[in-house]
């Protein structure tokens, strides 16, 4: 026994030494649920990739309202989050190791991808082949990290929810955020007519994105013009959620990110409805790239800041009058 302990003890001073050289990375940590505050930016231990992982070094992450609602604790249950934890779903940067198991990817690879148990907002972030997919070569990094997550729930909701098909109408409400960006492009590529709403600031950014008719609402009452839409995208919730409803045709179909729809309203109105819960699939990120690729869909970021800003960038994801996506620059575009 004495031989025992004194093997473990002359261990110490080495698992000590190999501690204080573990790899380690800027971060942006929640050690406790909370406000905006909570955010730590500090050191933290690098991650390191098991077999059927990449490590990939983030050049920027996207920013999206799930990151404060995930940081505030209310979705910890949902996600299994336990902490401390680092927040971020959408990275895109450079493989740097990859694990045994991995076959399409390869140490130097360019990719986005949307991780669906985060660590984005940092130097080193994890990420499997079900997640990524290469980088478009029309995008930089920054434009890359703001595509991923809204624009695979828009697909998710618009494609494998609601098949919407060409000629088909689609109203889609908050078209200028960030998910209501790409639905929108991705709308139009899959040959329907777009119906969208945003404020009055967002008319022409709405017309830009491709929308065949934009709506005020604030000076107008969407169900006045829209009527009778095979699909509708709800990012809304609440009221507009509720009359949503009577603007579908029958058999038509009602998404929504925010809500359950009322089984009670799709009954009355002869109509589906899913919610919708955006998972990672690279196979559906590479068809998105083949569209971006083909200039049919294009990001749009109105905020890049740096992962010192981590804060600011919350705060200002969390008013959902952000027009496109928020990024956090995290290191320099490689030449």
């Amino acid at each position: 026994m004495s031989i025992l302990l004194g093997t473990v003890s002359a261990l110490f001073p080495l698992i000590a030494v190999a501690q204080l050289h573990a790899p380690t990375m800027k971060a942006v940590v929640v050690h406790e649920y909370g406000g905006p505050e909570v955010l730590k930016y500090e050191d933290t231990p690098r991650p390191e990739p098991k077999e059927n992982e990449v490590l990939v070094r983030v050049i920027a992450a996207g920013v999206n309202p799930v990151d404060a609602l995930i940081r505030s604790g209310k979705y910890a249950k949902f996600f299994g989050t336990n902490l401390p934890l680092i927040p971020g779903y959408d990275i895109a940067g450079i493989v740097e190791k990859a694990g045994a198991k991995i076959s399409k990817l390869k140490i130097g690879d360019p990719i986005y991808a949307y991780t669906m148990w985060g660590g984005g907002y940092a130097e080193y972030a994890l990420a499997n082949e079900g997640e990524a997919a290469i980088k478009p070569k029309s995008l930089n990094f920054v434009e890359a990290a703001a595509v991923p997550l809204a624009a695979l729930t828009a697909w998710q909701a618009l494609i494998d929810s609601a098949k919407l098909s060409a000629g088909q109408t689609v109203l889609i409400h908050g078209g200028s955020g960030g998910v209501g960006s790409f639905a929108i492009q991705i709308a139009k590529a899959r040959g329907a007519k777009v119906i969208a709403t945003a404020s009055t600031p967002n008319q022409d950014f709405l017309k830009q994105l491709g929308a065949d008719v934009a709506i005020d609402y604030t000076k107008t009452k969407f169900e006045d013009v829209a009527k009778n839409v095979d699909v509708v995208l709800d990012s809304v919730g609440k009221d507009t959620l509720l009359r949503s409803y009577g603007v579908i045709k029958k058999g038509g179909f009602i998404a929504t990110l925010v809500a359950e729809p009322d089984q009670a309203e799709l009954d009355k109105h002869g109509i589906h409805g899913a919610p919708i819960s955006v998972k990672p699939n690279a196979n559906e990120l590479a068809e998105i790239t083949k569209l971006i690729e083909e200039k049919k869909i294009k990001p749009i970021v109105s905020l890049v800041l740096p992962l010192t800003e981590a804060v600011k960038a919350q705060e200002q994801a969390a008013t959902h009058h952000t027009r496109g996506k928020i990024v956090l620059k995290i290191a320099d575009e490689p030449k």
